[in-house]
């Protein structure tokens, strides 16, 4: 399947999620560039205006609220779709706020391969 190498920003506070997005992801042709924490991937997603965002909420530099918040302010960028990405442990407030702010979609760490494809792909309206 071909997939004109679409590009997914990953914003996430661990690089060890960020390689295994990218593993994930990259097998299927996607080009993943990783963002360190909400302020430097807020500045990715302006420059890069990707396909798809991978946002995790918990990152210590800036809430991941808050990127989402600026994201969808912004009418450059927030036709981009998001998945959520919260632990497992969050409270179901977190998850009921997901659905007020109409989430594209959220996993929950930590996730298998298979789960994240089938999100992304669903996002992107890949699915078979």
């Amino acid at each position: 399947m071909a997939t004109e190498q679409l590009r997914v920003v990953c914003i996430e506070d661990e690089p060890e999620m960020i390689d295994l997005v990218r593993l994930i992801l990259g097998r299927k042709g996607f080009n993943v560039i990783g963002a360190d924490g909400g302020i430097e991937g807020l500045e990715i997603v302006r420059r890069e205006k990707p396909d798809l965002v991978l946002l995790d909420l918990m990152m210590p530099d800036m809430d991941g609220w808050e990127v989402y918040q600026q994201i969808k302010a912004d009418p450059e960028l927030r036709d981009i779709p998001i998945i959520v990405v919260t632990a497992k442990a969050q409270s179901i407030d977190k998850v009921l706020g997901l659905h007020i702010a109409k989430v594209d979609d959220y996993i929950t760490k930590p996730f298998g391969p298979q789960e994240l494809l089938e999100s992304v792909e669903k996002i992107l309206g890949m699915s078979e």
